[in-house]
């Protein structure tokens, strides 16, 4: 157990003389909110800002591995995958994913943005910061704009969520209707999920806010972040996003915004064998989600013996179990963790539960997909690959073996799927995310100048 504390640890050292900004990062604790914005991070480090994090003890030593100081909770509990059912053991009998979400709006997100904002106040004291970046879904945002008067720069780690009157409440995982009974349909999802499902993570948050004396403005729980920033990073392109008459115009579209990757001489222990299969298929659960039965044994037991080299990566999860389970197929490679960057390029049909930063990279290396995941919001990124036809959505997180084994065969043999990633990808390439963040970020002005006069 690491010791919580807001004494900064000295990762590196700043020039006297410095004229940047002094950019305060920080992220809930979960890998899908704080990967992406490691690349960011060391990029504007190394244009000449004082980049300094705020996270949780899980995640300082890869904070550390960047050179970049950190302060580690301390008010703030720090919820995580490997310990939210302990800490809420309510939720493990949770299992409408509607339920869930809306439990965990709650719990892991808006009562910890107190917390957040207690430590965060401690370390203004030492460390005057201009700008917090942050995952959009950290609950602290709101407190540091509206009281501190900092900027705020929320980044997009999921689809934009942004309302609008053509689309339904984001946490249905719905396409965009193309009725006019399914639009009437959408309207009175919106108008039930503000006034019902909403209604207790709102009063926890008017609560909050009106200690604070400031209010949301009339804002759902999930437009909150957007009108709480002074820029809101959208990480992904307008091509996987569907189509809004207008959107807010401090939203930008960033392109895909990647973790930072360290150039090294890598390889793959099991490289021969990319070479011997007809084809290869990468299946992976992400890091949040544990069942291995979901997504990845289903996978394994549909194409054991095959033609086909099955790739998983678990996260951790089980992996010495199903190692042995599955220790007499060789066509079956099974890993705790295996860099995308690395076997992407070989790989033919990316099966996932649709987290958002594989989702990302799947696009960027122009592989179709097999998505499985409806909790979390995994839902919405399903329903969007889906939608475009980057791959098959499988609308359960319980695929069997059958589902799984029909819809890759599908994608493999529909050449649409693979066109429609490539022209997605190629939309891509036209991004340079931390060059268009960082442009951003320096346009900012300095609110000390504004608040002196």
């Amino acid at each position: 157990m690491y010791t919580q504390t807001l004494q900064i640890v000295n990762s590196g050292t700043i020039e006297s003389g410095f004229k940047g900004k002094k950019i305060l990062f920080a992220n809930i604790p979960a890998d899908g909110h704080f990967s992406p914005l490691t690349g960011l991070a060391v990029h504007l480090k190394k244009a000449g800002h004082d980049v300094r994090w705020y996270t949780g003890p899980s995640y300082y030593s890869r904070i550390k591995e960047l050179g970049i100081p950190y302060y580690l909770f301390d008010k703030a509990k720090e919820i995580t995958i490997r310990n939210i059912d302990e800490v809420f053991p309510q939720r493990k009998h949770i299992h409408n994913p509607i339920r869930k979400v809306i439990f965990d709006i709650r719990t892991y997100f808006i009562e910890r943005g107190p917390e957040f904002f207690d430590d965060i106040k401690e370390i203004n004291k030492t460390f005057d910061f201009d700008v917090l970046i942050c995952d959009s879904a950290f609950t602290g945002l709101a407190f540091v704009k509206e009281k501190m008067k900092k900027h705020v720069v929320a980044v997009g780690v999921f689809p934009l969520g942004e309302s609008s009157k053509k689309l339904a409440p984001p946490i249905f995982g719905l396409t965009p209707a193309k009725s006019l009974s399914g639009r009437g349909f959408h309207a009175l999802l919106r108008f039930l999920t503000n006034r019902v499902l909403f209604r207790k993570p709102h009063a926890i948050l008017d609560e909050q806010y009106r200690r604070e004396g400031f209010s949301r403005n009339g804002k759902n729980i999930i437009d909150m972040p957007i009108d709480k920033s002074t820029i809101f990073l959208q990480s992904g392109t307008p091509g996987f996003e569907y189509h809004r008459d207008k959107i807010s115009s401090h939203i930008h579209f960033i392109g895909p915004l990647l973790p930072f990757r360290r150039k090294a001489g890598q390889c793959l222990s099991f490289e021969e064998k990319l070479y011997r299969y007809e084809k290869i298929l990468l299946v992976t659960q992400g890091t949040f989600e544990g069942d291995v039965n979901k997504l990845i044994v289903p996978t394994l037991e549909a194409f054991k013996g095959t033609k086909y080299l099955v790739v998983a990566t678990t996260a951790g999860w089980n992996t010495s179990m199903l190692q042995a389970r599955y220790k007499g197929y060789d066509n079956i490679v099974i890993e705790d963790f295996i860099p995308f960057d690395l076997i992407m390029p070989h790989a033919d049909v990316y099966i996932s539960n649709g987290g958002y930063g594989g989702v990302m990279l799947a696009i960027s290396h122009k592989l179709p997909m097999v998505a499985g995941g409806l909790h979390e919001g995994k839902n919405e990124i399903c329903a969007r690959i889906g939608f475009f036809k980057l791959g098959v959505n499988l609308r359960t997180e319980k695929p069997r073996s059958e589902k799984i084994k029909k819809a890759v065969m599908e994608v493999l043999q529909d050449p649409d799927y693979r066109y429609n990633v490539e022209q997605l990808s190629e939309e891509f390439k036209r991004y340079n995310p931390a060059v268009l963040c960082g442009q951003l970020i320096d346009a900012l002005p300095d609110l000390k100048l504004y608040q002196n006069n």
